[in-house]
C-alpha cells in the first residue's frame, strides 16, 4: 500500500533555516559528528564563509569532493548544523547570498 505525505515533502528531506536565502533540491542533514569531522579534514576546502548582518547566523560552505559539498550553519546561540549538498547546486545558490544585503562574505 502506498503512503502519501500530505505536506509535499519526501521522507528524509532536509531544509535549511528560513534565514538562508536559498533552497537546494538535493540536501541531506548530517549528524554533528560526521559534519564536524568532515570539515576538519585536511582535504576539505573552504569555499566561502558568510555572516548574517542582523541575526548573528553564520554559513560556511566546504568542498568535500568534486561533486559534494558540506554546508555548516551556525545558529545565533552557537549550535552547528551540517548539510550535505551537490557541489553544482551550491555554487548556483551562493549567488543568492551575494545578492542578499543581509548576508556578507567574510572569507
Amino acid at each position: 500500500m502506498a503512503v502519501h505525505n500530505n505536506r509535499g515533502e519526501s521522507k528524509g528531506s532536509a531544509t535549511l533555516p528560513a534565514v538562508v536565502p536559498f533552497d537546494l533540491s538535493h540536501l541531506t542533514r548530517q549528524s554533528w559528528e560526521l559534519g564536524k569531522s568532515t570539515v576538519q579534514d585536511e582535504q576539505t576546502v573552504v569555499l566561502s564563509r558568510w555572516t548574517h548582518q542582523h541575526e548573528q547566523w553564520r554559513l560556511s560552505a566546504f568542498k568535500v569532493t568534486s561533486e559534494t559539498a558540506i554546508i555548516c550553519i551556525q545558529t545565533p546561540v552557537g549550535r552547528e548544523r551540517f548539510y550535505g549538498a551537490i557541489q553544482s547546486e551550491l555554487q548556483s545558490a551562493i549567488q543568492k547570498l551575494e545578492m542578499n544585503p543581509s548576508w556578507q562574505q567574510v572569507a
